[in-house]
């Protein structure tokens, strides 16, 4: 009977316990497709990961899957594939294959152990998002001090702003209308100022109803606030995410360019392993 193994990650954190949650398989090679679909579910993690040899100038090929779809790119899963992977390889950048490209992850050392990476993300697409008073209603508020757009960088994610982080924290959203949105997979509410802002976001729709920490919705949201005049092109934010259901998370993000030309997204933060387990299915 073979076995599968996978190693369990919490992401956005270095503290065991605290921030996102990511199942890795690390070598899938062996695992029937039809299996993917039903482990991740299994695990019932925002995300789980099934590494595959590379087929390109990767080290390696990821499959990412939400408790619901295959999705192709994320931000967490991406991080800790990288802290999961890198640590006995002894690399200072590893190149990981998702179904939206190529994402180069580069690492922070201290001695032999990972404390940090920075990944470069696919640069998103930006669009108006017309449904705004049905989005507005399912998360209980009256408007955004911004205007509401939708970004694509494998992950589709709404930006609504609100007044103060005590807004954030207070939202009580109707899930199932959320989950009902056309066309959109997260939506990522947030407040703050400077550098220091406060996020959370609801993706019912694809299985997740608050997640922890998102990557791929943080780098988009600091092309938000540059496009918006709340940051400069270049400046780094600190996201706060997951207090409101117990695990803390702290992400950074950066975008360089331009409001014309964006040149570069990347999104940082720490991960620690907490967990090792194997399936042996009949």
């Amino acid at each position: 009977m073979p076995a599968f193994r996978y190693v369990v990650a919490d992401v956005f954190t270095d503290t065991p316990l605290a921030g996102n949650q990511l199942a890795v398989f690390t070598d899938a090679s062996a695992i029937p497709e039809e299996l993917l679909q039903p482990l991740a579910r299994e695990m019932n993690f925002s995300e789980t990961v099934f590494v595959l040899p590379k087929e390109h100038d990767g080290h390696a090929r990821i499959r990412i899957f939400t408790p619901a779809a295959e999705i192709p790119f994320a931000g967490h899963p991406t991080l800790g594939t990288a802290f999961v992977l890198a640590a006995p390889m002894q690399l200072d950048e590893i190149r990981l294959e998702t179904g939206a490209g190529l994402v180069p992850v580069r690492l922070e050392r201290e001695g032999a152990r990972i404390v940090f990476g920075r990944m470069q993300q696919p640069i998103p697409t930006v669009e108006p998002y017309s449904d705004q008073e049905e989005l507005f209603e399912a998360l209980g508020v009256e408007g955004s001090e911004l205007p509401v757009e939708l970004y694509d960088n494998g992950m589709r994610h709404l930006y609504v702003a609100l007044p103060s982080e005590a807004a954030v924290a207070a939202l009580k959203p109707d899930l199932g209308r959320l989950g009902e949105l056309p066309a959109v997979l997260g939506i990522s509410c947030f407040a703050g100022a400077g550098s220091t802002w406060k996020t959370r976001m609801f993706a019912p729709g694809g299985g997740v109803p608050e997640d922890p920490a998102t990557g791929s919705a943080a780098g988009p949201l600091a092309l938000h606030l540059a496009r918006h005049g709340r940051i400069a092109f270049g400046d780094e934010i600190v996201i706060s995410q997951g207090a409101e259901i117990g695990r803390p998370s702290t992400l950074y993000a950066r975008v360089e360019g331009s409001f014309e030309q964006v040149e570069k997204v990347e999104v940082g933060g720490s991960a620690v392993v907490v967990a090792r387990g194997e399936f042996r299915l009949p």
